[in-house]
């Protein structure tokens, strides 16, 4: 296992550095930034060695055995949070939009109080590894853990597309390596820390991200209104001097014009994060349901400040990049990539040094959110599908893993295709069509199961399966896919986002397909619907952590 631990990470700094640089114009190379990324890189995978002989077991692999404490796990889970999306690609949003970026930033945080109150502490007292633990509870494993599985990977497929993107964008920028590159390097990295350090390197890889994140935001903030002379009125009137909109960036619909798209936005980045497999994933990271709430509760306020940064910087981009000939031309026209506005206002205010600490760090991000995606992924094959449905929950550890490293090589191979297929496209608009998912499919299924005492299995087999088929239907049918990636003039679907029809549509399924179920399993499915409450209340018999 050293061995090939050593080779993975020989090969990819042979790959990186392989390539002739001078050739490539891409970007230019900044040596104080690659010295940087390296040094990270590298902590980064001493940590992943570490943590090795912690991840052998299912246990330690899935969810760092369950000794994970309150405060870490919610840093952990903020760091899960600011992802590529959240840094790069809402400051991208609040940069061509204006106030409109920031239905991304408040839609993605005020789903957390539904997280705190009506999931968090149930949802650690039922599950052990993953959400279908959870549904397959009280009611028939296989079909359960199919449809779960299927939709856990959806939303991760997409999720994973924004991260991939933006990694891709962030080292052609940083080395000047063409974007295809890039992507297989940052897929190589990925695996490098699933494979061999599982949940255990994962978190505290997310752990040290979030808490250089969140200083070098700040600075951020603080430099752009210390050049405002911390005058807010200056600092918007800047602003609206510089965008070609004008005034109308401060003034909602510039990005979300219609009331039908912006309520679906809306409801995605609500809901959906109570149904984000990888999140989820987390609350069995820690011993107990009140270390549960105490992680909602640190990942809530670590969440909420970071996009109250998001915003600043947003704007400070737009007052201080736009009149900086180094990143217009003549005429004007803003000439950098769109994501990667962040980390050109760190090099305008901070110079070289803070620009290379913010490439750096952004990178960081990215990995540490493909690693949790990787593993939620993984768990969904292996655990769900492998040994539950294939081998009805008979399976010996030792082949368990091995799935489960093989599922995360297969889906770090993915990601590195759709990363490459998806250039161009927005973070955050595709992390939008996860938290679609998500809130069309995952959250319904969790919080019936959890509240509804007459859900059978047939309702969340075929109420998910329609819900996740129209929802999929409806992406792919979208302006944003059938019109940007496939070429097709004109959208079959209207919309960009399917949330307003297709949540609906799922409770509305699963309710009536449930209450006129009359099978026998029906009748089994809703009698263990007290046992289930009962241990959602009082956590008894719930899964404890295991020691190292």
């Amino acid at each position: 296992m050293k061995k090939i631990f050593f080779t993975l990470l020989f090969t990819n700094f042979l790959f990186a550095a392989g390539f002739d640089i001078d050739k490539v114009e891409k970007g230019e190379v900044n040596i104080i930034a690659i010295v940087m990324f390296v040094a990270f890189v590298l902590i980064t995978l001493g940590i992943t060695y570490f943590s090795n002989k912690k991840s052998q077991s299912a246990s330690g692999f899935y969810t760092a055995g369950g000794n994970i404490t309150g405060l870490q796990n919610g840093i952990a889970i903020a760091g899960d949070y600011m992802s590529a999306a959240s840094f790069l690609g809402i400051v991208a949003l609040v940069f061509t939009s204006g106030f409109d970026g920031l239905i991304y930033s408040i839609g993605f945080l005020v789903g957390w109080p539904i997280v705190l109150f009506l999931i968090a502490e149930k949802f650690r007292n039922l599950g052990k590894y993953t959400f279908a633990d959870i549904v397959a509870y009280r009611l028939s494993i296989k079909p359960i853990r199919i449809i779960s599985a299927i939709s856990a990977l959806s939303v991760i497929v997409f999720y994973l597309i924004a991260q991939m993107v933006g990694a891709g964008q962030l080292i052609q920028t940083l080395f000047g390596l063409p974007y295809a590159v890039a992507v297989v390097v940052v897929g190589i990295l990925m695996i490098c820390y699933v494979v061999f350090g599982g949940m255990h390197a994962t978190t505290w890889v997310q752990i040290i991200k979030a808490c250089l994140l969140l200083g070098g935001a700040t600075f951020m903030a603080i430099m752009v209104l210390y050049l405002s002379k911390f005058n807010l009125t200056y600092y918007f009137e800047r602003a609206i001097d510089n965008h070609v909109a004008k005034d109308a960036i401060m003034r909602p619909g510039a990005l979300v014009s219609d009331p039908i798209s912006a309520i679906s936005l809306g409801l995605a980045l609500m809901f959906g994060t109570a149904g984000l497999p990888h999140v989820l994933m987390r609350f069995f990271t820690v011993k107990n349901a009140r270390e549960a709430r105490k992680s909602v509760f640190y990942a809530t306020g670590l969440i909420g400040y970071f996009y109250i940064l998001t915003f600043v910087i947003g704007f400070g981009a737009i007052a201080f990049l736009l009149t900086n000939p180094s990143y217009v031309d003549s005429a004007g026209n803003f000439t950098g990539a769109s994501n990667m506005v962040a980390v050109l206002l760190a090099q305008a205010i901070g110079g070289n040094v803070f620009y290379g600490f913010i490439c750096a760090v952004a990178f960081a991000t990215i990995l540490a959110v493909v690693a949790g995606l990787a593993i939620s992924g993984a768990s969904a094959i292996s655990h769900d599908l492998f040994v539950n449905v294939c081998k009805n929950g008979k399976c010996d550890a030792k082949l368990e893993m091995k799935v489960t490293r093989m599922a995360s090589i297969g889906l770090g191979i993915l990601a590195i295709i759709l990363g490459i297929v998806f250039e161009g496209q927005n973070v955050a608009f595709t992390v939008g069509l996860a938290f679609a998912i998500a809130a069309s499919v995952n959250f319904p299924i969790i919080l019936l199961c959890i509240y509804y005492k007459n859900l059978t299995t047939r309702g969340v087999f075929f109420g998910g399966l329609v819900s996740l088929i129209c929802v999929l239907a409806m992406v792919i049918l979208s302006p944003s896919v059938w019109v940007k990636v496939f070429g097709f003039t004109q959208a079959i679907f209207p919309y960009d986002y399917p949330a307003l029809f297709c949540m609906p549509l799922s409770f509305i399924l699963i309710y009536l397909i449930s209450k006129f179920d009359n099978s026998k399993r029906a009748l089994e499915d809703r009698k263990g619907f007290n046992a289930q409450d009962f241990r959602a209340q009082s956590g008894i018999g719930v899964s404890q952590a295991i020691s190292h």
